[in-house]
């Protein structure tokens, strides 16, 4: 076939059988799953796009993995020293790479000040309400030092998130006199 040759894939005996083994696991993700078919099969020496045909993927995805795999060759030959540690070395290879993104606005421990804040009486933080509004206590959490700003939605956001759903029938089963 025309084309550049893909990237070589090797694999020894032991990582070949973990490669196997996870292929076995009925609790193993598809996605995890698949990649160890892509190692699996680059390994055969199969090109990129009768493999990517053959497991129901893109060409670049098969490029993608191949690449990754032959990038950990050195830790993966590290790792086989002990079986356990090959295995984590392998998932970590096979694993999603980390996603871009803002990080959190708040920390888990502001929000639970914030919700607790919610639970307390108004009166007893001097406010002249008989219950709290989010713009209340985005004022009150700011003024505590819990957080330097946080907007009104965002304190809203925070205690719908907690709300549990009431279910839509009953669910306590009504009793019915046995008495007869």
């Amino acid at each position: 076939m025309a084309g550049p040759q893909p990237v070589t894939v090797t694999l020894s005996p032991p990582q070949h059988m973990v490669l196997e083994a996870l292929l076995r696991q009925h609790s193993c993700p598809q996605a995890l799953a698949l990649r160890a078919r892509i190692v699996l099969g680059a390994a055969t020496g199969q090109r990129n796009e009768p493999l990517a045909r053959h497991l129901g993927c893109t060409p670049k995805t098969v490029r993608k993995w191949r690449a990754r795999w032959r990038a950990a060759e050195a830790p993966l030959a590290a790792a086989e020293a002990v079986p356990l540690d090959l295995r984590t070395t392998i998932a970590r290879v096979l694993a999603d790479a980390a996603r871009s993104g803002a990080p959190d606005t708040f920390s888990a421990e502001q929000i639970i000040h914030i919700i607790n804040l919610a639970c307390t009486p108004p009166a007893d933080a001097g406010r002249p309400v008989d219950a709290w509004t989010p713009r209340e206590l985005a004022d009150e959490a700011v003024k505590r030092g819990i957080v330097t700003s946080i907007s009104p939605r965002s304190v809203e956001r925070f205690l719908k998130s907690g709300r549990v759903a009431t279910a839509p029938q009953p669910v306590l089963a009504e009793c019915e006199d046995q008495s007869d």
